[in-house]
């Protein structure tokens, strides 16, 4: 791992896996030169940059006299606007003049044996300085008195680059940031497509394939969240490239914001991308001496495939991204009774079914949402956070202890960023809530959005949630979000800087999230919204795990947790086996079948265990029993893909979990519908040690039902022979 320097002012980011070349043009911009496979260090890469040999027809030349030199030909590092390159820029600046027009040229350049934090924003972070590398570009516009600096670091056991931007003002005049963006990256074509994830409530992070033609293709959300509906995450690949073959550029936004990914072919056939915070309803003011961080990027490279990408993801962000006592602890076997009793509950019902989980086995009791205020539905109590009397007579702090006196852990959901306005809070501080004046507010399962921009906000949330953790025997909390961002407009902020709302607000939820996850590190903590609403690493490098959808239904959960792997570790999909007919799709499935899928996650239950089968609490048991022996290696164990939901008309999905000697595997084989008449069918499982002999183990799982093609779910254990 090296950052070289070249004369000419070529840096070369290199480890064992990648190099990434950048240079300084001849006009003082960045240019880029290369990313992708390592290359040996030369003392000059000059024969990579690419500059037309004649004068570029109808494209403004940056040097009078030297044909060819054209910023919209040029492949660049940090474009801005208005000089010369028509294609989308990374930052626009508006100036006091009302001109757009940036001049930033390199100033000067440091390298670092360390990886600096980002103030205020989650961020990957090293734990040994002899891990990592750091570059920092300044680039300086002399007119307006304002650095920008480009970090890049390279870390010695991946080939993954991080980069971030931030910019300062130390001018007398105010700018106005209209857009101004993580990173940027020119490359040329190589015949890419784009991979990204969409999808919608109940069905997240759907594997979506697009051709790059010459246009701009948006990936983005407007919605306040990094949304269902498009993930934070793109991918060039090769055409014909695939799990196990081909190249993969992969960018990954550590934000849980709005956010816009771009990626655009210009008529010369060379690709930019870009992504950062979403420049829709942006904007933010620079006083003199006032800086601005932009998230972080994840840039990571394969060329063997995409299972080789994700599980370059899958360990960066376990050992880099995910913090905390949980960081690579086993995660418990919980039940959480939402499905059981949605909000009709009392002490006594909540006990009967931790009672009987804890005789099958189940480590932790979830008590989520409809235990404070005068909540008995969706309309009322939201912000009232202490306990209902009328259903917990000894409250939430009585409850939890009796929990813990059968033997099991406790804990307990909260919504703390939105608000009812039938609710003591919101009666009593209705300005808290993000709306307009004079104007109706835009409600949403009939709630609003605190404004957690404001610090008498946060205040009153951490006092509120943090008096309940220190009051009570709880060893888990549930972080719920369950609307997105509308009338977006704050009175604290003059009229002005309403474009930093939506910003600052999640500025609040990081400082509030860190505060409380630092005073309780023992506390698990998982994210949720609405499902998966939020899945994205700035999420988890607060809490370690997130609710992956609200859809419990086993079969879509197949096509759910099989495209979230394409970025995010097993260990953070919480996965629960849930009441059939299932909730959300009517069907049903077996509870082998339900248990099957979610053992593939952080495992646990969602109904209610008074109500199953004698037969089906035997096999709770032994799916408990198997769960435990092998939760180390489902949970953090190298995870491949081998046969996906989205081809082949979702008839068959397998995938395979294999621990780090390769002496032991699990591989879970789904097939959907049945099939008449089956002539035999087999698999091939990736990752596996040829060298080794394996036998089939868990003979009682196969059984029968081994035989039976109409079997929706099949898991085979394989361990090593001696």
């Amino acid at each position: 791992m090296n950052i070289y320097v070249n004369s000419n002012l070529e840096f070369h980011l290199q480890n064992n896996y990648i190099s990434y070349i950048i240079k300084i043009l001849e006009n003082g911009d960045l240019g880029h030169l290369y990313l992708g496979k390592r290359l040996n260090h030369k003392d000059n890469f000059s024969n990579m940059l690419q500059i037309f040999e004649h004068q570029v027809p109808y494209t403004p030349e940056q040097i009078d006299g030297v044909s060819g030199f054209a910023l919209d030909s040029l492949k660049q590092e940090f474009p801005g606007a208005g000089t010369g390159d028509y294609k989308e820029p990374a930052y626009v600046i508006l100036q006091d003049n009302g001109s757009r027009v940036t001049n930033y040229k390199f100033l000067k350049y440091e390298i670092l044996n360390e990886k600096p934090p980002l103030k205020g924003l989650p961020h990957t972070y090293i734990l040994n300085n002899d891990e990592v590398k750091t570059l920092k570009i300044t680039l300086r516009d002399e007119l307006l008195n304002s650095d920008i600096t480009l970090t890049y670091s390279i870390y010695k056991n991946f080939p993954i680059i991080t980069r971030s931007s931030s910019i300062v003002n130390n001018g007398e005049k105010d700018l106005t940031l209209e857009r101004f963006l993580s990173f940027n990256l020119d490359i040329v074509q190589k015949n890419y497509e784009l991979l990204h994830l969409s999808g919608a409530w109940a069905r997240e992070r759907n594997i979506i394939t697009t051709p790059i033609n010459q246009n701009r293709i948006v990936i983005d959300s407007k919605r306040g969240a990094s949304s269902s509906n498009s993930n934070p995450f793109i991918a060039l690949k090769e055409k014909n490239a695939d799990e196990f073959k081909g190249e993969y550029i992969g960018i990954n936004l550590v934000y849980s914001g709005n956010f816009i990914g771009q990626v655009e072919k210009d008529h010369y056939d060379n690709i930019r991308i870009n992504m950062g915070i979403n420049p829709f309803n942006f904007s933010w003011i620079l006083e003199k001496g006032e800086s601005f961080q932009a998230p972080e990027v994840v840039i990571n490279y394969s060329d063997s495939g995409l299972n080789t990408l994700s599980q370059n993801y899958h360990n960066f962000y376990k050992n880099h991204l995910i913090r905390g006592v949980w960081k690579d602890k086993a995660r418990p076997i919980l039940i959480n009774n939402w499905e059981a009793t949605y909000f009709d509950f009392n002490e006594e019902k909540i006990l009967q079914i931790a009672k009987k989980s804890k005789e099958l086995g189940v480590e932790l009791f979830v008590l989520d949402d409809g235990w404070f205020g005068t909540r008995n539905g969706d309309t009322s109590g939201l912000g009232d956070w202490w306990s209902n009397l009328d259903k917990l007579p000894n409250g939430v702090e009585g409850l939890s202890k009796k929990i813990n006196d059968l033997g099991l852990k406790f804990g307990l959901w909260f919504e703390p960023e939105m608000v009812n306005p039938d609710s003591e809070l919101y009666k009593n501080n209705p300005h808290w809530a993000l709306s307009v004046p004079k104007r109706k507010p835009t409600l949403s399962r009939n709630q609003l959005t605190l404004d957690l921009g404001r610090s008498d906000v946060r205040e009153y949330l951490y006092e509120k949630i943090s008096t309940i953790l220190k009051n009570s025997k709880i060893s888990y909390i549930k972080w719920d979000m369950n609307r997105n961002m509308t009338d977006i407009w704050s009175g604290v902020l003059e009229a002005k800087r309403q474009g930093e709302v939506a910003h600052r607000y999640i500025l609040g939820v990081y400082e509030l999230m860190d505060k409380l996850t630092s005073e309780f590190p023992n506390i698990l903590f998982e994210s949720c919204a609405g499902g998966g609403n939020r899945f994205d690493p700035g999420m988890l490098y607060y809490m370690p795990q997130i609710w992956t959808s609200d859809n419990t239904d086993a079969i879509e959960r197949l096509k759910i947790q099989y495209g979230t792997s394409i970025v995010y570790p097993i260990s953070s999909m919480g996965a629960h086996v849930s009441a059939v007919p299932n909730h959300q799709t009517g069907r049903i499935t077996s509870i082998k079948t339900r248990a099957n899928v979610a053992f593939f996650g952080a495992f646990g239950y969602e109904l209610d265990l008074n109500k199953i089968t004698l037969k089906e609490a035997e096999e709770v048991k032994k799916q408990i029993e198997f769960f435990k022996e092998n939760r180390r290696l489902l949970q953090f164990g190298t995870f491949y893909r081998i046969e996906s939901p989205f081809e082949n008309g979702f008839q068959k999905t397998s995938w395979a979990v294999i621990n780090e000697d390769k002496s032991e595997a699990i591989i879970g084989v789904y097939r959907v519908l049945s099939i008449p008449n089956p002539n035999f069918d087999y698999i091939t499982i990736p990752g596996l040690n040829p060298n080794f002999k394996y036998k089939i183990t868990d003979e009682d799982i196969l059984g029968e039902e081994f035989l039976e093609m109409n079997l929706q779910t099949q898991e085979l254990n394989l361990e090593k022979l001696d």
